[in-house]
Formats: C-alpha cells, sequence, structure tokens
C-alpha cells in the first residue's frame, strides 16, 4: 500500500503540474489577496473530491456514455471559463484597487472565490472523466475498490490543497511587484486572456 501511496503521489504531482484553467483561476484570485487565492483552491479541491467520489460510484461512467451529457458540461464549463475570463479583463481595463477591505466585503469575496473555484472544476467535464479514469489504476489488488477510491480521492484534494497552496504564498511574496498598479494590471490582463482562450478551447472541443 506504501509503494502504490508513493506512485499515486508522484502521479498527483504530475498531474498538478500541468497547467489548466483551475490554475490559472487560482493565480488570478490569488493577484487580488492570499485569502482569496487560498479559499480558491480549497473550492477546486471540493470539486476535485466530489469527482473521486462520483467516479468511486461509477457516476462519471453515466457522464462519459452520454455525449449530450458531456456536451452540455463542456459548454457550461466554456462559459464559466469565458465569464471568469472577461470579468478579470474588465478589472484590469478599470484598474480596480484592491485596497484591504471591510469585514463584510471581504466575507463576500471569500465566498466567491471559493464559489468560484468549485464551480469551474465541477463543470469541467473532463475532470469528472479523468477521475474516473484516473483513481481505478491505484487501488492495489484486493482492496475493496469503493473505500479505496474514496479515500484515493481524499488524498489526492489534499495534496493539491498543498501544491496550489504554493502558487498562493508564491504570489503573497511578490506583492511587493505585483501591487504595482501597471504589474498588476498586465498580470490581469494576460490571466484574463488565457482563461478567455480556455474558455474558447473548450467550446470548441468535441
Amino acid at each position: 500500500m506504501l509503494t502504490t501511496l508513493l506512485a499515486f503521489l508522484g502521479a498527483c504531482l504530475i498531474v498538478a503540474a500541468a497547467p489548466g484553467p483551475s490554475t490559472m483561476l487560482i493565480i488570478k484570485q490569488s493577484l487580488r489577496s492570499r485569502r482569496a487565492g487560498f479559499l480558491t483552491v480549497l473550492g477546486n479541491e471540493t470539486g476535485v473530491f466530489v469527482w473521486g467520489v462520483c467516479a468511486a460510484f461509477g457516476l462519471t461512467a453515466l457522464l462519459a456514455a452520454s455525449q449530450v451529457a458531456y456536451d452540455v458540461m463542456r459548454i457550461v464549463g466554456a462559459v464559466v471559463l469565458l465569464w471568469f475570463g472577461v470579468q478579470t479583463l474588465r478589472a484590469a481595463r478599470k484598474g480596480e484597487a484592491h485596497e484591504a477591505e471591510s469585514d463584510e466585503a471581504e466575507g463576500k469575496t471569500g465566498w466567491a472565490a471559493y464559489r468560484g473555484g468549485l464551480l469551474l472544476n465541477l463543470a469541467n467535464p473532463k475532470a469528472a472523466v479523468f477521475a474516473m479514469s484516473f483513481l481505478p489504476q491505484f487501488v492495489p489488488s484486493g482492496a475493496p475498490q469503493l473505500p479505496t477510491m474514496v479515500l484515493l480521492a481524499g488524498v489526492w484534494a489534499v495534496f493539491e490543497i498543498g501544491y496550489y497552496g504554493m502558487y498562493v504564498w508564491f504570489v503573497g511574496r511578490m506583492r511587493g511587484i505585483i501591487s504595482r498598479r501597471n504589474v498588476r494590471k498586465r498580470l490581469e490582463q494576460v490571466s484574463g486572456g488565457v482563461l478567455l482562450l480556455l474558455g474558447v478551447r473548450m467550446a470548441v472541443e468535441s
């Protein structure tokens, strides 16, 4: 089991290191604050765990088997990405100041960051299909599949919290540079543009 777990963590590292929509959203939110970035990570990993549990119960197989359901989710995911991209570009164009906010405003921002990370992951059909194909490979021979896959889904989510947490930490450490208005504007333009491109790609993929 230890050997399997080490191999699984190695695979999780490779998966997390591949840039994708979640990575861009986490960086985008981390530009606002560490809290927003970390809550986006928590939302994303909640989605990872949900898809892992669905895969354990065989529910993601239904999505993979239905082209209509897959396409509906793909379009929804594309719309979510496009919306995040447009919002980011609008913020960059307006040059919105990200000053310290009131407790009430910060609470709303935190919930929006968590919800955004969760929504982006759950609206991505590729995440569902990937969980279905990824987790069963690491169930040891003779081990009960359902509880083992749920456990692996939890390990996967916790590992990625730590991994993406380093992104949030790094952006926070660079705050002295990033807080400069022109630098922040360019970074938001880049992240917004990438989110738009990812949304278009998801929309046109079959």
